[in-house]
C-alpha cells in the first residue's frame, strides 16, 4: 500500500454466500472505473490449491503456505470477471460447491487470514476499489469510504443458485443447495476469527425482494462523489 492509500476511496460489500455481492461489485466497478477485489475468490483459490495438491484442510500451517504463494489476478470482462490463477482462468472451477465449502473451512484460520490480509489491502489504488467479501468493512478496510452489508433469505439465495446452475446446463438439487447455504452461514457467522457480521457503520440491504437494478441504485447512492464512467 502506498503512502496515500488511505485517501483512495473504497466501497466494501460484505454478506453471505449467494446474496449477489459479486454481481453488484462488478456493476459498480464498471460504472465507476474502480478496481475490483473478490476476496472470497482468494479463499476459494487457496482452497482449490489445497484440493488440487491433496493438502490436508485441517492443517492451518499448510493452508497458509498455499495462500502465500498464490499467483492471482482479476479481470472484469464484459458481464463477467475472470479469475486467473498462474495465468489460467479458473473462475468456473472455484464456484463449485466443494470448493466453496472447503474455502469456508480454511477461512477461519488466523494464519491464513493474516497471509492474505496484506495482499487484499494492496488492491487499494487509484481511482478506487470495490471490495467483495465477508470482512471487508470490519477487518480489511475498516476506514472504507462506504460500507454495504448485502443479505437475503437462505431460501432466496438457494433459488438463485439453482437458476444459475440450470443456466449453465448443470444439475441442481434445491434441498442440497439450501442445506449447504445454511451450513455455510453457520460456519461463517460462528467462527472465532473475523466472523461474518455487518460493520457498525454499514448500510444493511436485504435484497430478498429487490431487483439487481434496485440494489445497484441503493449502493451507488452511498458514493455520491463518484461520477459514473459508462
Amino acid at each position: 500500500m502506498n503512502l496515500d492509500a488511505h485517501s483512495v476511496p473504497v466501497l466494501t460489500i460484505d454478506g453471505p454466500s449467494g446474496a449477489g455481492k459479486g454481481t453488484i461489485c462488478r456493476m459498480v466497478a464498471q460504472a465507476t472505473g474502480f478496481s475490483l477485489l473478490d476476496s472470497g475468490a482468494l479463499y476459494r483459490l487457496t482452497a482449490l490449491a489445497c484440493l488440487n495438491g491433496n493438502i490436508d484442510l485441517m492443517s492451518e500451517v499448510l493452508a497458509a503456505e498455499q495462500a502465500e504463494c498464490l499467483d492471482v489476478a482479476f479481470k472484469v470482462v464484459g458481464d463477467g470477471t475472470q479469475v486467473l490463477l498462474s495465468g489460467e482462468d479458473v473462475g468456473s472451477i472455484i464456484r463449485e460447491e466443494r470448493v466453496g465449502m472447503a474455502a469456508s473451512k480454511i477461512a477461519a484460520y488466523p494464519k491464513l487470514r493474516a497471509a492474505l490480509l496484506d495482499r487484499q489491502r494492496a488492491f487499494r489504488a487509484e481511482p478506487g476499489l470495490v471490495a467483495d467479501g465477508r470482512d471487508m468493512g470490519t477487518v480489511v478496510f475498516p476506514d472504507a469510504t462506504s460500507k454495504i452489508f448485502l443479505t437475503a433469505s437462505a431460501d432466496a439465495r438457494a433459488h438463485r443458485r439453482v437458476s444459475q446452475l440450470v443456466s449453465l446446463g448443470q444439475a441442481a438439487d434445491f434441498e442440497k443447495i439450501l442445506a449447504d447455504i445454511v451450513a455455510r452461514d453457520k460456519q461463517d457467522t460462528s467462527r472465532a476469527s473475523a466472523p461474518l457480521i455487518a460493520a457498525d457503520d454499514a448500510l444493511i440491504v436485504d435484497c430478498t425482494s429487490l431487483s439487481i437494478q434496485q440494489v445497484f441504485d441503493a449502493v451507488m447512492e452511498t458514493l455520491p462523489s463518484c461520477q459514473p464512467c459508462l
